[in-house]
């Protein structure tokens, strides 16, 4: 059968309201805003992809399509809400402004080309290609050389496909390589790492502007230097001092253009890459135009060493001018007079000079002669090994002649630490994360690219260099055997100034870029508030430079000029480039075994295993530069973890390491759960129940220090409390207690967990807790709480119906069922905190009965811990009329001496005794007490009656006036009539009374009395030995079977532990806690 619907306009719902005079559903709408009802909606939470303003919430509804979910906009918005935040999202940095805000309306159009790939070749290639390459091709040979640039590439490259994972895996913010590391690793190793990258760039800013005045004031104007070298030892330190003098100041001018026109430099990328290109390309057209055409640059050897060709024309030791032989200006270098039968260095007289060709040309076999290295030590002469030469027996003076030599003692490792800059930059392009049209889609592509590119051109430049230059030349570092002039410009063409005015353009705008990236990367690492000593450098001007950090990074910097020697910085730089890179691959690594629901790259051409050989071949790399660097390195970031997890903001960037953390905590929970921990792995793992005030605070802070010296943050520990009330009512101060709760635990140092739980009653609450607490195999075996406050006045009081120290027996019970400890501290305000430092005093243990060791365990731990490690324990136990105390005390001591305890013996005598007035006074007080209670609980039933009445008669006034008209003659009694009511209340006041003389009548329970007596008696000796000692440790009696003499319980207690200070009473778990076996 077909059904007809017909649709009805209905007009808006603030309309109605304005027309209607009566709103039916007005109360309801006053109680949803003014009184929500608790637990129906859900917190409103900080989305941490979308930029939440208060500004849209009015848009959240509109329209009355949506009106079934009206009730739950304010947290869930709605679908076109989201996307519409997603397409505005912007991932600049918030509160920075960039200098080019002419350029901010465009948005980030940056694509692969332009954005990620020259950037990444700008930076990679540099100045080690240029001052450093053809050094190392000659000390190390070929075959070597290759290895160097196949292991660091194949180390970038592996890197570049761990970082591609990383960066295609959402929106990358600005912030580049450190956002992707702290973001991956959580905010200690993202600290320590970003640290790392930060001091990495900055000296590689000191390396830029090293090898900005190595080539001003070698190649370009060497008259220019102020410190000049009287003799030829002397030139390495004058060298040094100039570069410091120079470096200084450039350093200084660099940093006044980053602070002033940081735009300046960014438009000038572009004409610092044109220079490295124009050179590399300059490289190539002159290795080509060797194969037909070599270039002429002799070099002189005497011999077979190399000479320096500074200061002579001619590579003769004599000359016919006019048919007469004269000496020439070499003459002169190696001889007191330029007279023939002048004398001579020996070597000289001994050799004669040669010529050689520096670049004998790619077609000339030279390739045979430089497949292997030339190691040697610092001094030694570069020789030719394949020229001939007489040795001379004096070899003294050639450190003062005029030989091309060694700079510095050279060997494998040290030249991959010198090469391995000149691979990095690789994060150039995530650093621009934030200017790129597709960021996910540029970063891998150009990334890879460069490294791919710049792995060819130094690979095919080895070869080349090898096999055009001869080997003493690629071996002389600053080319003084061509005259001064830039080894690799020698090669290029059309003129060697190509590759000098090139590459000092080069080195100058890397060097302005290192100090305009390092102070930004700084700033961000400060603006996270992970380390909270650099929240200073997160300021800046007011368009958000980061000035501060610009002046940190100049002094750093400053740092690594005053070393002055490019080859010492390289190592230092490499380090911390490699730390971070290690890092990229472990947070890739990481992320795809743990296989988080978050990680899905979008480049998907990695795997866990090239990032684990990524990680490895850096750390190897490490090693393999500089142990020692290495190591210094790893400490650094070391302290700077500790650092940031000691003091550091704690922040929740759902890192890996929390995901790891995870899979490790259920595989040893699940380990755990296998068996129970054997005796000797057995430590109090502890279950606070603390007592919070009114506010909600930590009534007993002085609990969680005891915890906190027995633990000494070793095994579980969880603190406790309990709410009375519904957690739907209770919700805001569960969290506010928790809050409390977790502020005392860091005050007071105790390493654990907070747990409040919201519950009908008190008693409920602390069973749910003790039942509950703890997961798997990691549960509490103690239970911590305080003795009740006031206990005799409590007792006299009704809370809920029940008696409040009802519980507190109840809580006995209850661990007792569970088969775990429990420790109750009396006067728990007077013990001492962590801060506090006891002398010479005593822990007194009153062994009565044995409990499975713990009363042992206990002193020992706490005496761990620096409050008691003074104090000396005493094990006091109780010997009755049948035993023998002195081989009782022999006995304990060799007990004692087994378990390897340091403790004083005393067995006390407790002879049997008549029981005192005293004694049935207090035991008949007690229960007359006892007794009153109960009355008393009998007249609350007769109030609760009384408001019966008064209720039901108000009800029936109301029916009588509503159903006056319609009364018929049946009408419906109350349940409790004015007659009843006072015949009832006359016959409880008659038993009361009755109950009140049978008070003072009664005769005391005789096992009562027992009970009393003991508690006096064992009172008198504990008081009578232990009045003085620090702390008391002390047997606590089980409860009665009868489970209606649980306030008399509470009573013996009170009175076995009154005149003592400090009191530990122990109830053990029922299993043993220590043992004498190893």
């Amino acid at each position: 059968m077909p059904t007809n619907f017909t649709v009805v306009p209905v007009k808006d719902g603030r309309k109605s309201r304005e027309d209607d005079d009566v709103d039916d559903n007005n109360v309801f709408r006053e109680e949803d805003e003014d009184a929500p009802f608790p637990g129906d909606g859900m917190p409103k939470e900080s989305s941490p992809f979308i930029n939440n303003t208060d500004n849209d919430k009015g848009n959240l509804y509109d329209g009355k399509n949506m009106a079934l979910f009206e009730e739950e906009m304010d947290s869930n918005p709605m679908v076109s809400s989201l996307l519409n935040k997603l397409a505005n999202y912007t991932n600049l940095t918030q509160g920075v402004k960039e200098h080019e805000e002419a350029d901010d309306d465009e948005g980030p159009a940056l694509g692969t080309l332009i954005g990620v790939y020259l950037p990444c070749l700008q930076n990679i290639l540099g100045v080690i290609l240029f001052l450093r390459l053809t050094w190392i091709v000659g000390t190390a040979g070929i075959m070597e050389s290759l290895a160097i640039v196949v292991m660091t590439c194949s180390c970038t490259m592996l890197t570049a496909i761990s970082m591609s994972a990383i960066a295609t895996n959402g929106v990358v913010p600005a912030g580049g390589s450190y956002y992707m590391i702290s973001r991956s690793l959580g905010p200690e190793f993202g600290g320590a790492v970003g640290l790392c990258f930060y001091l990495g760039t900055t000296f590689a800013g000191s390396m830029y502007i090293l090898g900005t005045i190595e080539i001003l004031l070698t190649y370009i104007v060497p008259s220019a230097a102020i410190f000049k070298a009287e003799k030829k030892e002397d030139e390495a330190e004058a060298l040094l001092n100039n570069m410091r003098v120079y470096g200084t100041c450039c350093l200084t001018l660099m940093s006044l253009v980053v602070f002033v026109g940081v735009k300046y430099v960014n438009k000038l990328a572009l004409v610092f890459l044109a220079c490295v290109i124009l050179s590399i390309l300059a490289i190539y057209a002159g290795v080509i135009k060797t194969a037909f055409e070599p270039p002429d640059f002799p070099i002189c050897l005497l011999g077979n060493r190399t000479l320096q060709n500074h200061n002579f024309d001619q590579c003769l030791k004599t000359m016919e001018v006019d048919n007469v032989t004269v000496t020439t200006k070499l003459w002169s270098l190696f001889c007191d007079s330029p007279d023939l039968n002048a004398t001579c260095n020996e070597y000289f007289t001994l050799n004669n000079v040669t010529v050689i060709q520096g670049i004998p040309g790619l077609t000339s076999g030279v390739i045979r002669d430089n497949i292997w290295g030339d190691y040697g030590p610092n001094g030694m002469l570069v020789e030719n090994k394949h020229q001939a030469s007489e040795p001379a027996a004096d070899t003294s003076q050639d450190i003062y002649m005029p030989y091309v030599a060694n700079d510095i003692t050279t060997f494998f490792t040290l030249l991959v630490g010198i090469y391995f800059p000149s691979v990095t930059g690789i994060m150039a392009g995530s650093n621009r994360s934030g200017d790129l049209r597709d960021a996910q889609k540029s970063i891998p592509i150009g990334t890879i690219m460069a490294i791919a590119t710049t792995t060819f051109i130094y690979i095919s430049s080895v070869i080349l260099f090898g096999a055009c230059i001869e080997g003493v030349v690629l071996r002389d570092k600053f080319g003084d055997s061509v005259k001064g002039n830039l080894v690799i410009g020698i090669l290029a063409w059309p003129s060697p100034w190509v590759i000098v005015i090139g590459s000092f353009f080069s080195c100058c705008g890397a060097g302005l870029q290192s100090l305009t990236g390092a102070p930004r990367l700084l700033q961000a690492i400060a603006r996270d508030g992970i380390v909270p000593f650099l929240q200073v450098f997160g300021h800046g001007k007011a368009n958000g430079e980061p000035t501060w950090a610009l002046l940190l990074t100049g002094g750093i910097c400053e740092i690594g000029i005053l070393i002055a020697s490019l080859d010492a910085v390289a190592p230092i730089l490499s380090m911390f480039f490699l730390m971070c890179y290690l890092f990229v691959n472990l947070a890739c690594a990481l992320q795809t075994l743990l296989r988080t629901p978050n990680w899905r790259p979008r480049f998907k051409f990695y795997h866990w295993a090239l990032s684990f050989l990524g990680a490895s071949l850096c750390l190897s790399l490490m090693f393999i530069s500089s142990w020692y660097y290495a190591l210094v390195a790893m400490l650094i970031a070391g302290c700077i973890y500790k650092y940031i997890e000691y003091r550091g903001a704690e922040k929740e960037w759902g890192d890996g390491i929390n995901g790891l953390s995870l899979n490790a905590a259920r595989y040893a929970l699940i380990r755990l759960e296998e068996a129970p921990p054997h005796t000797k792995n057995w430590r109090p793992q502890m279950l606070l129940l603390l007592n919070l005030d009114s506010d909600h605070a930590v009534k007993h802070p002085r609990l969680l220090s005891f915890c906190t010296q027995l633990k000494a943050g070793k095994g579980l520990t969880i603190v406790g409390s309990v709410l009375e009330g519904t957690y739907m009512t209770k919700e805001a101060e569960v969290k506010k207690a928790e809050q409390n709760i977790k502020s005392s635990m860091t005050t007071e140092r105790t390493k654990g967990f907070c747990h409040v739980v919201a519950s009908s009653n008190l008693r409920d609450g602390f069973s749910h807790l003790i039942q509950t607490a703890g997961l798997g195999g990691m549960k509490h075996n103690t239970v911590l709480m305080a003795w009740p406050d006031h206990t005799k006045t409590v007792l006299t009081l009704i809370s809920s119906g029940r008696l409040l120290v009802i519980w507190r027996a109840f809580t006995v019970r209850e661990t007792t069922a569970a088969h775990q400890a429990l420790l109750v501290a009396k006067n728990v305000d007077s013990f001492p905190t962590n801060a506090d430092r006891l002398g010479q005093g005593t822990i007194d243990v009153w062994w009565v009965v044995h409990d499975g060791g713990l009363l042992m365990l206990l002193p020992f731990l706490l005496r761990q811990h620096k409050v008691w490690r003074k104090c000396k324990m005493r094990i006091f136990t109780v010997a009755n009329m049948d035993d023998n105390s002195i081989q009782m005390k022999k006995d304990l001591q060799m007990f004692l001496y087994h378990l390897r305890l340091d403790a004083e013996v005393e067995v006390v005598e407790m002879h049997d005794s008549d029981i005192s007035a005293f004694t049935y006074e207090k035991t008949l007080v007690m229960e007359q007490r006892s007794q009153m209670l109960k009355q008393m609980q009998l007249s609350r039933t007769e109030r609760e009656r009384e408001a019966q009445l008064i209720h039901d008669r108000n009800t029936a006034s109301h029916a009588a006036l509503n159903d006056k008209a319609d009364a018929g003659p049946d009408r419906v009694h109350m349940t409790w009539t004015k007659d009843k009511f006072l015949t009832e209340r006359n016959r409880n006041r008659a038993e009361a009374s009755m109950g009140v003389r049978d008070i003072f009548n009664m005769k005391p329970n005789q096992s009562n009395v027992r009970r009393m007596h003991t508690a006096v008696k064992l009172n008198e000796v504990v008081v009578n030995k232990s009045q003085g000692a620090h702390l008391v440790l002390l047997n606590m009696p089980g409860p009665p079977k009868n489970r209606g003499g649980d306030e008399n319980y509470m009573e013996f207690l009170e009175v076995l532990l009154e005149g003592l200070n400090r009191v530990l009473l122990v109830r053990g778990g029922g299993r043993e806690v220590i043992t004498i076996y190893s």
